[in-house]
C-alpha cells in the first residue's frame, strides 16, 4: 500500500514523492517495510528469509540454536513462543533475550505464537484475538526491534473445520496490533493447518493486506502434504506474485505424514522468483514426525538428511541465503547469557507438527467394491501415539466412507484429523469429512489421529463401509 502525500502541487509531484519514499532505494526506515509484494529492510535493500523454525517454548534452554544455524548459514530463525494458553509462558523478558539472540548473531527473528494452531478443530487452541493480547502484553520487548523482528500474529490459526471467519479474525488481529502501537512487519499464517488447501488465504489476501493501515503485512504459507507437484507450488506462490502481494514458505519440510511434498520445487521455485522460507525445524520433533528434525538433539555437527539438504543443497541455506543489511556495518553485539530466565521444564515429548489434510496420488484399485482401510501406528511414545488410517475405494467410486474398530487394550483417540472420529467404549467411529469422502475407483485418502495407552498397543482390525 502506498501512502500518498497531501501537498499543493501537481498530482506528479506526490506520485514520484510516493514512489520515492517506497521503492526499492528508500531510505532508512524505522524497520522492516512492503512494496510491490516484497520485503525491505530497514536500510531499504531487498531482504528474502532463508532460515528455519525453532522450537524455543519447548526447549528454552537450547540458545546455543541461534549461533549453530547462523553458522550453517541461515539468515533468519521463526522462533516459536507460547502466550501460555496451551504451554508455559513466554514472558517479555524472555522474548527480549530471544531477541538480543537473535541480533548477536545477525539472524532476522520471526516471532510466533502458537497456541492458535488448529483453532476451530484443534481442543485448546486461541483465537488471533487472544494471540493479539499476548503480543500487546509483551510490547515492551518488541518496541524499538522493528529492523529486526518480525511478528507471526499465531501459527496455522484455524485447521479443516469452523476456518469461514479466517479473513474477517485475521484483519481484525492486524487492526488491533497496529491500535496498540505495534509497527513491525506482521505475518499472518494460513488456516487448514497452515496449508490452504481451500484457498481462503489466497483467495481473501488482497482484503486482508488493506486491512493493514501501515500497509506492512507478509502472508505464509506452511507446505507439505498439500504441495506434492511443482504445477501446485508454483500456481499457489505465483498467485501472490501476480497480485503484488508479499507470501514466504513459513514451514515446509521433506516428508510428511500427510504425504510428501516437492521440496526441490519449493526450493528451486522460491529461489527464481525471490520469495522467502523457513524449513522446519531445527531439532526436537516427536510423535513420528522425528524425519523433521534437522540436527541430531539440537547438535550442527550431526546434522540429519533434510538438515543436509536443506543447508548444504541445490538452492539451499549456503547457496541462497544473503545477510540482512542492517547487519552489514555493525559489529556483533555481546551475546546474553546462554541460560534464559528460569521457567517451567519443556514437556520431554513436545506436540509432533501440525497434521495437514491430504489427499495420496491413487493406489492401485482393489479387486472388489466398497471401501477397504487400513491401520498403521506412525509414532509411539510413553502413554501416547499417533495413527494413520488408509481408506481406499474399491471398484467403483464412493461418495463418502465410514470407518470402525474397537480396541482391546483400553486405548482411546483423544484428538483427530481429516475425518469426523467418535467413540463409544471401546468401539471408534470415523466418517469422512467434507473433502474427502468422494474417492474415485482405486482412489485413497488418508487420516489421523492421536491416542492414549497404557500396557499394550495392538493395532485393532478395522472394518470400511462405503456409501
Amino acid at each position: 500500500m502506498r501512502k500518498l502525500f497531501a501537498a499543493v502541487g501537481a498530482v506528479l509531484l506526490a506520485t514520484v514523492a510516493a514512489v520515492f519514499a517506497f521503492g526499492p532505494s528508500a531510505h532508512a526506515a524505522a524497520g522492516f517495510t512492503v512494496s510491490n509484494g516484497r520485503l525491505y529492510d530497514a536500510n531499504g535493500n531487498e531482504f528474502i528469509m532463508r532460515g528455519v523454525n525453532h522450537a524455543h517454548t519447548w526447549y528454552p534452554n537450547q540458545t546455543s540454536s541461534f549461533a549453530d544455524v547462523k553458522a550453517l548459514g541461515a539468515n533468519s530463525v521463526r522462533v516459536v513462543l507460547s502466550s501460555g494458553d496451551r504451554w508455559t509462558r513466554n514472558s517479555a523478558s524472555d522474548v527480549s533475550n530471544v531477541i538480543q539472540l537473535c541480533k548477536a548473531n545477525r539472524l532476522i527473528c520471526v516471532l510466533e505464537v502458537h497456541d492458535t494452531t488448529g483453532y476451530g478443530e484443534q481442543s485448546g487452541a486461541i483465537t488471533l484475538d487472544r494471540a493479539v493480547d499476548y503480543w500487546l502484553s509483551i510490547s515492551s520487548a518488541l518496541n524499538g526491534q522493528e529492523a529486526y523482528v518480525i511478528v507471526n500474529i499465531g501459527n496455522e490459526p484455524y485447521g479443516n473445520q469452523n476456518y469461514s471467519s479466517y479473513a474477517t479474525d485475521t484483519a481484525n488481529a492486524i487492526r488491533r496490533l497496529r491500535d496498540g502501537g505495534l509497527t513491525h512487519t506482521i505475518m499472518v499464517d494460513a488456516p487448514n493447518w497452515g496449508q490452504d488447501w481451500s484457498f481462503t488465504m489466497r483467495d481473501n489476501a488482497p482484503t486482508v493486506f488493506s486491512a493493514d493501515p501501515a500497509g506492512n503485512t507478509v502472508f505464509s504459507v506452511h507446505m507439505y502434504g498439500v504441495f506434492d507437484t511443482a504445477a501446485e507450488i508454483s500456481d499457489y506462490l505465483g498467485r501472490f506474485r501476480s497480485r503484488g502481494l508479499p507470501i514466504v514458505v513459513g514451514e515446509f519440510g521433506h516428508n510428511h505424514s500427510d504425504g510428501n511434498p516437492d521440496e526441490d520445487a519449493i526450493l528451486s521455485y522460491t529461489q527464481a522468483n525471490g520469495i522467502g522460507w523457513l524449513g522446519w525445524s531445527w531439532s526436537g520433533n516427536s510423535g513420528g514426525v522425528e524425519y523433521l528434525d534437522m540436527a541430531t538433539n539440537f547438535n550442527p555437527n550431526q546434522l540429519t538428511s533434510w538438515g543436509e539438504r536443506l543447508f548444504n543443497g541445490t538452492n539451499g541455506i549456503r547457496q541462497t541465503a544473503r545477510q540482512a543489511s542492517v547487519y552489514d556495518s555493525t559489529p556483533p553485539t555481546t551475546p546474553p547469557p546462554s541460560t534464559p530466565p528460569p521457567s517451567t521444564p519443556p514437556p520431554s515429548t513436545p506436540p509432533p507438527s501440525t497434521p495437514p489434510p491430504s489427499t495420496p496420488p491413487p493406489s492401485t484399485p482393489p479387486p472388489s467394491a466398497g471401501c477397504t482401510a487400513t491401520y498403521s501406528i506412525s509414532g509411539q511414545w510413553q502413554g501416547g501415539f499417533q495413527g494413520e488410517v488408509r481408506v481406499t475405494a474399491g471398484a467403483s467410486a464412493i461418495n463418502g466412507w465410514t470407518v470402525r474398530w474397537t480396541y482391546a487394550n483400553g486405548q482411546t483417540v483423544t484428538q483427530s484429523w481429516n475425518a469426523t472420529v467418535t467413540s463409544s467404549g471401546s468401539t471408534v467411529t470415523a466418517r469422512n469429512v467434507s473433502y474427502n469422502g468422494r474417492l474415485g475407483a482405486g482412489a485413497s485418502t488418508t487420516f489421523g489421529f492421536l491416542g492414549s495407552w497404557n500396557g499394550t498397543n495392538s493395532a485393532p482390525a478395522v472394518a470400511c463401509t462405503a456409501s
